[in-house]
């Protein structure tokens, strides 16, 4: 299904998932999509390994948390969160050298945190790996000693796709 792009989110400079100056990030770009969907895009490299030509496992959990992670600032840019719990379903392997899309959304919302799930898909749609996590809600200064400024989180200028195809939203309606 396509869903219309909304808007990009910002990257920072040394984040394992999307940092931008980070030679072990992914370097993975975040959208906010219509119906409250949030996409990360990226393609693992050969750094990202365990077996020959599969992404390692840690990678593709730390893709899906932090995707599911963002999808607490779609409409809340301030709106910051940490993991409570992860849980993660490896499918198939994910291929290294090929772009693959984290797609998340929220759950369930309450006052203090928030329940999300999601998943990895390729370009053919399979569906290589899922999660649900429990995130607090928290102030970026208990997050961070340092706070974020135009440095460490920053908007890479890019001209946004109109639409982006997701393969298994029906996934959330379950």
């Amino acid at each position: 299904m396509k869903l219309k792009v909304l808007k990009k989110q910002n990257n920072s400079d040394m984040c394992i998932v999307c940092g931008l100056k980070s030679d072990a990030s992914l370097k993975s770009k975040f959208y906010e999509l219509e119906n409250d969907i949030m996409v990360g895009i990226t393609t693992p490299l050969d750094i990202h390994q365990s077996y020959p030509n599969r992404m390692h496992g840690g990678m593709i959990s730390s893709l899906l948390d932090e995707t599911l992670g963002r999808a607490a600032q779609i409409g809340h840019p301030d709106l910051w969160a940490v993991t409570g719990e992860l849980s993660v379903r490896f499918k198939k392997p994910v291929p290294l050298n090929e772009p693959v899309k984290c797609v998340a959304k929220i759950t369930r919302d309450f006052s203090r945190g928030y329940i999300a799930e999601g998943f990895v898909e390729n370009e053919n749609g399979d569906i290589l790996a899922t999660a649900k996590g429990t995130y607090v809600k928290a102030p970026i200064e208990k997050i961070s000693e340092n706070f974020l400024d135009e440095n460490t989180w920053f908007y890479e200028n890019e001209t946004l796709p109109e639409t982006m195809e997701i393969a298994n939203i029906d996934f959330f309606e379950k």
